[in-house]
């Protein structure tokens, strides 16, 4: 079954960095529609949160119960907003060096304005089938404590994955298997 995947790039990131446009290949190649959406985030400027809805709105309509959200590092912020207001569950979130408030955390300060960390988890943990929380312990912006406790408040195991940093191309993620064999997984349901 054709199912869509939205993949958020995190703070000044874009849809051709790091294992995006791989994992889009991927997924691709086993006909699912993949989006990696650019959201506006300039170098040394916070984040806004209305200003990323602005962007998703182009996106809307490929957002339903077989969708698949990835989310790197700021868009797991940005995914978790999402599934506050979405009216519906979707199939699964994954979650990769989400910040979520536990110090310390690079950018903090900067991308606090963007959105605090005040989350309605009851209500999230109700919109989406799936989740998958994915850290390291040598993140350089974001602590594993962020990895520990968002798998705990959505009530799932922490894939932890020693030695990865941020999961980015300076940590050598220009691929990244791991997360693909869980999609992969929960695609084939």
């Amino acid at each position: 079954m054709q199912a869509n995947a939205l993949i958020f790039h995190g703070t000044e990131g874009y849809p051709e960095e790091n294992w995006f446009p791989w994992l889009k290949g991927e997924l691709g190649m086993m006909g699912h529609n993949v989006y990696v959406p650019q959201f506006p985030s300039p170098p040394g400027v916070p984040a806004k949160l209305n200003e990323w809805f602005d962007v998703l709105k182009n996106y809307e309509q490929y957002i339903n119960e077989d969708t698949i959200i990835i989310a790197h590092s700021l868009g797991g912020k940005f995914a978790l907003r999402v599934l506050e207001k979405l009216e519906y569950p979707v199939k699964a979130v994954f979650f990769v060096a989400t910040p979520i408030g536990i110090q310390p955390i690079v950018n903090n300060e900067r991308d606090n304005a963007f959105t605090n960390n005040d989350f309605d988890w009851a209500n999230i943990k109700n919109k989406a089938k799936n989740f998958f929380v994915f850290h390291s312990d040598n993140d350089p912006y974001v602590s594993l404590g962020n990895g520990e406790e968002l798998a705990k408040k959505l009530g799932v195991n922490l894939t932890f994955i020693p030695n990865a940093g941020h999961f980015n191309a300076a940590a050598g993620y220009l691929s990244f298997p791991q997360l693909f064999e869980k999609v992969e997984a929960i695609l084939a349901n």
